[in-house]
């Protein structure tokens, strides 16, 4: 593990550290196209990546992810980009890295890869071996550009996340924080993955896999739901836990999807789900940095 690695996992026994928020919201807002490729502009336009983290920084805080999330040959595969994995993924953390202050992170973003385990009859159409290099890889490419933690995220499939875990651990030796997507069952008042997991059941198979956190992102529940789902995680497997959920709960109007948490709504958020306890707090679809700078506000508040 890296100095900077275990400084981290050091810090968190003792404070609440303030995650970043948005990074695709940002990047559609600098004039990235829909259906075009994040991790393209990376090379392309690493001005406007930068411009991203430099925000968040400025914002409050103190871990920035790095623009990577499809970074996998698997995903990248639909862009014709599968042969630039290493590439594009070296250079999202080297932008991280290069605007990073004294006292900061940079996460690697490991999202998954759109595809299911053979073991998920009839739709499964990837091997655990195609997976877990795919993963290797890319964790790899992030700790040659500087990432100091992975953060493989917003997984749905349990199966590919405890794959994901195990080949970042193996392959780099750094920090590994895993968070889970779930969906809000109203009329059961229940959270599950799109395949059915529970909170308790992921973060006691994330744990076995060797994650230093695990925890929520995204979701449909919005921030609302975070304190039930990290107080399950904590009550089946008690460490370290990490949460980023949507700036409120999304809505389609035409083509756009529009999420509508103000900064001081979320910033409300924040008691509740650091009573839950978790250790590292920022927001994920529809936020900006002015949402973590609220939120920052309120976790030091506290």
């Amino acid at each position: 593990m890296t100095g900077r690695g275990k400084e981290l996992l050091e810090r968190l026994r003792t404070e609440v550290l303030v995650f970043d928020g948005a990074m695709g919201t940002m990047l559609f807002q600098a004039g990235l196209q829909s259906g075009a490729c994040p991790e393209l502009w990376n090379v392309e336009r690493p001005e406007a990546v930068q411009d991203v983290h430099r925000a968040y920084f400025a914002a409050g805080s103190q871990l920035v992810e790095t623009n990577s999330f499809g970074g996998t040959r698997l995903k990248l595969k639909a862009f014709g980009l599968e042969g630039r994995a290493h590439e594009l993924n070296v250079h999202a953390a080297r932008l991280a890295r290069a605007v990073c202050p004294p006292g900061c992170y940079v996460a690697g973003s490991l999202g998954p890869t759109g595809h299911l385990p053979e073991s998920f009859e009839p739709l499964g159409d990837t091997s655990a071996e195609v997976f877990y290099e795919n993963f290797r890889e890319q964790a790899l490419a992030l700790a040659e550009g500087g990432a100091d933690i992975l953060a493989i995220e917003t997984m749905m499939v349990p199966d590919e996340a405890e794959i994901a875990v195990r080949a970042a651990k193996e392959a780099t030796g750094l920090p590994v924080m895993c968070t889970m997507t779930f969906q809000w069952n109203r009329p059961k008042n229940q959270d599950r993955t799109m395949w059915g997991t529970s909170p308790a059941e992921a973060a006691k198979r994330l744990r076995e896999s060797g994650a230093d956190l695990v925890g929520c992102n995204c979701g449909d529940g919005g921030p609302d739901r975070v304190p039930a789902i990290l107080s399950e995680m904590r009550g089946a497997a008690p460490g370290l836990l990490v949460a980023y959920p949507n700036a409120g709960i999304p809505r389609i109007e035409g083509t756009r999807t529009i999420y509508d948490l103000s900064p001081e709504g979320m910033a409300a958020s924040v008691a509740p789900i650091l009573a839950a306890g978790a250790n590292i707090l920022g927001a994920c679809c529809g936020s900006t940095p002015e949402h973590i700078r609220r939120m920052a506000d309120a976790i030091r508040r506290r």
